[in-house]
């Protein structure tokens, strides 16, 4: 299916989209749309675990300001810029090449799905967590981080409902409030973050509204507007309510078994192992909302069930039921490298068998030769 999508942002429109077009002019012509998707995704990754190295429990902000170096602040605002003008200019460097393929569209938005909770829990090394005067509870983490993917699952489930995607006004706007958040941190120092701001309000406290009120108010009505509109021109994909509302089944009730995990949780798993528990989280959203996307682009339906979904709800049973006893840290350790795993064997299948169908190479312009 053609790709299409409607960008009315802005900040996106008259600011950030005139300093894309001189920045892809000194793009070499040779170098594959897929090189660029995937190399700010690699940087945003090192960053993150480069802060992850320095911050493994996201304390550091709070409790020992300095733990951090400030290199590393500055290093991250450095890459998520990178990470941010790379994945706005890969589409357009595939139209300047002429090799604009479903396995670019695949790439590039699986990809985001997952670099998504990179950015946030990298972000959250900036507030750091409660320690009883600042941070935000590691509870007010798991919401924010669910916010947020909730978000992106969204647009693709209003892509695979009207076929155009509606690029939220968040992504542009969080981007830039990141790279300003990772300045102002590598400048001025984590103190910022500890001060009250106004009447007694951290900076950290009105962000997490900022979010739930962009969210909330403005991406999800608009999404069930823009399907709401294409329900009146009859230009739905999808006929019944049941085909429409498919793609959001799996979501919903892995957010479900991984809430009754945060809550139910004999060792307090979320408290004690924030980092990995939220990193898991990631990455089965990322893998659920990929399947959604390729389903989306073939125009065929996605399962009731995720893959995922039956070892996590025995996992989830048996760690809430107390079998897994003190086993329950070791468990979420063994099943974030599984879910990794699986989630990377994923997506090397699913480019692979893109790159034979179609005839190219991910990382390179030259065409296959056909045995």
């Amino acid at each position: 299916s053609q790709y299409s999508a409607v960008d009315t942002n802005p900040l996106s429109v008259y600011i950030m989209q005139p300093i894309w077009n001189k920045i892809i002019k000194i793009v070499p012509l040779w170098i594959a749309p897929n090189l660029l998707t995937f190399s700010g995704f690699v940087m945003i990754l090192f960053n993150y675990f480069l802060i992850s190295f320095y911050d493994w429990d996201y304390t550091a902000s709070g409790t020992s300001p300095g733990l951090v170096p400030t290199w590393v602040w500055l290093f991250s605002a450095f890459t998520t810029f990178c990470a941010y003008a790379l994945d706005s200019i890969d589409g357009k460097h595939a139209r300047r090449t002429q090799s604009s393929t479903p396995l670019g569209e695949l790439f590039d938005h699986g990809l985001d799905s997952w670099a998504t909770s990179i950015f946030v829990l990298s972000f959250f090394s900036v507030c750091s967590r409660d320690n009883g005067k600042t941070g935000v509870s590691v509870y007010t983490m798991y919401i924010y981080l669910s916010i947020v993917l909730f978000n992106f699952m969204c647009s693709h489930w209003e892509k695979y409902n009207t076929g155009v995607l509606f690029l939220p006004w968040g992504y542009d706007i969080s981007q830039v409030v990141l790279i300003a958040a990772y300045l102002l941190t590598g400048i001025v120092g984590v103190e910022i973050w500890q001060k009250p701001l106004l009447f007694g309000y951290y900076i950290t406290d009105v962000l997490v509204v900022l979010l739930i009120g962009f969210s909330l108010f403005l991406s999800f009505p608009q999404t069930l507007y823009n399907i709401h509109r294409a329900h009146l021109k009859k230009t739905l994909k999808n006929d019944s309510l049941y085909e429409g509302l498919l793609p959001l089944v799996s979501p919903l009730l892995l957010f479900v078994l991984l809430t009754v995990w945060v809550v139910l949780s004999p060792s307090n798993i979320l408290a004690k192992q924030p980092r990995l528990f939220l990193w898991m989280v990631g990455v089965a959203f990322s893998n659920v909302i990929c399947r959604v996307i390729v389903c989306q682009m073939s125009g065929t339906r996605p399962e009731p069930l995720h893959c995922f979904l039956p070892p996590l709800a025995l996992l989830v049973g048996a760690a809430v039921s107390g079998l897994l006893g003190r086993a329950e840290e070791a468990a979420l350790g063994a099943l974030s490298a599984l879910l990794t795993a699986a989630h990377l064997h994923y997506g090397l299948c699913v480019g692979r068998q893109l790159s034979e169908h179609l005839n190219i190479y991910i990382f390179s312009l030259k065409k296959r030769v056909r045995e």
